[in-house]
């Protein structure tokens, strides 16, 4: 039987805005089958939130502010795991928000930030308005994530539209950004967690 050759590797350049999704093997506890959007990228250090690791069960008070009673939480990395951050669409509309590509914006002030959505109506805020938030961030040291893609625990990709990133609602976010990246990447989304499993 002819064996496969499906290395995890593409020809993307990691910029800020990437997202970096990970090895279908890659054994770590935040990490594993993780989509990463990278908000900041330079040759001193990367940072960036994990966008399908959710929290079920938080105690940040922010839950108790209308209207984010509601909104789901995901845990962004293993670092400042107990401070609260967030990303969005509302650009100049928060003082203070670092653009990261177009259309994607990250923090700004958190009070500007709750008083426009809780004078935007429901509507707006289903349909229009987008916001993430996250405990905890994931950083990468000078060279670091270089090194970890070199030993392929990562692929960085350009192509995944802003509504998917800043959607709540999609459970399928690992296996659907690899399925946007041709044939052999959707291959290796279907590859089992065990790969004694297949």
């Amino acid at each position: 039987m002819k064996k496969l050759n499906l290395p995890f590797t593409n020809n993307q350049i990691l910029k800020t805005g990437s997202l970096l999704i990970s090895d279908p093997f890659l054994d770590d506890p935040y990490f594993k089958r993780s989509v990463v959007l990278i908000c900041e990228h330079s040759k001193e250090s990367s940072f960036g939130f994990i966008l399908n690791n959710y929290i079920e069960n938080n105690d940040f008070p922010f839950i108790e502010i209308e209207p984010l009673k509601e909104m789901p939480l995901a845990t962004g990395g293993p670092v400042d795991h107990d401070k609260l951050f967030f990303i969005h669409n509302l650009g100049s509309k928060i003082p203070g928000a670092q653009k990261i590509k177009e259309g994607l914006y990250f923090g700004g002030n958190f009070d500007s930030l709750i008083e426009l959505l809780k004078n935007e109506p429901q509507e707006s805020l289903d349909i229009l308005i987008k916001v993430r938030f996250f405990c905890g961030y994931s950083g990468w040291e000078e060279k670091q994530l270089e090194e970890e893609m070199q030993e392929h625990s990562w692929i960085a990709v350009n192509n995944i539209p802003n509504d998917m990133i800043l959607s709540t609602h999609e459970n399928q976010l690992w296996k659907k950004c690899l399925a946007l990246q041709g044939d052999k990447f959707e291959l290796i989304s279907n590859f089992p967690l065990n790969p004694l499993d297949n």
